[in-house]
């Protein structure tokens, strides 16, 4: 599947993500979609073929840049625990950012009416994988990474926290006293993230 798009093309992506993420992908038509974007439903078909390719097209387009970034991270000149806490920073921007896709690919992912459409954010995860199981590989040849680690475990340990973290968001900013989005959204990208850091280093590193 191709990775880049067109303005146009772009432009339908982002009106379709909105409406999926707010109606749901079974309550969203592309006539909703052609309309919001003020674009001719068969233009809609011509570019995309179907609301499946659509949702398709809409994985890759918001999930290209992240592979990109994770490929750069392998290369960088740092100790492996730098990279995973780059890596951790990475996921969590990332996501934090673009709420609306994984929220779709929540609901997808737990209906399972769309698995084969969902192949895309398959692949991506895997690759993802092999980028983490790169970088936790190089910290044991190392010696600085156990050896016991269940590579496969760690994505779901970043990620749940930061879901738990914003499938909460009223109760935290009660209790955190983030009275603002930025407020929140700061908490995110600097207490939250590096609180995940910490968690994942005491998974990797042998205890003294």
């Amino acid at each position: 599947m191709k990775t880049e798009f067109t303005e146009k093309q772009i432009q339908i992506l982002e009106v379709a993500e909105t409406l999926f993420a707010e109606k749901g992908f079974d309550g969203t038509s592309i006539r909703d979609i052609s309309k919001v974007a003020k674009i001719n439903v068969a233009m809609i078909s011509y570019y995309f073929g179907s609301k499946e390719r659509l949702l398709q097209s809409l994985i890759v387009y918001r999930t290209t840049d992240i592979k990109t970034q994770l490929e750069h991270l392998l290369e960088e000149d740092l100790e492996p625990i730098e990279k995973v806490n780059k890596l951790i920073e990475i996921y969590i921007n990332r996501i934090n950012n673009n709420k609306g896709i994984y929220r779709i690919l929540h609901f997808e992912l737990s209906s399972k009416k769309r698995e084969q459409n969902l192949q895309a954010f398959t692949e991506f995860r895997k690759g993802n994988l092999k980028y983490l199981e790169s970088i936790i590989e190089e910290g044991q040849r190392k010696g600085v990474f156990r050896k016991d680690i269940i590579i496969p475990l760690i994505t779901p340990t970043i990620l749940g926290t930061f879901f738990h973290f914003h499938m909460n968001k009223t109760y935290f900013e009660n209790l955190l006293n983030l009275t603002t989005e930025t407020l929140y959204n700061n908490y995110i990208k600097t207490n939250l993230t590096k609180h995940i850091q910490q968690t994942i280093k005491a998974l990797l590193i042998y205890e003294n």
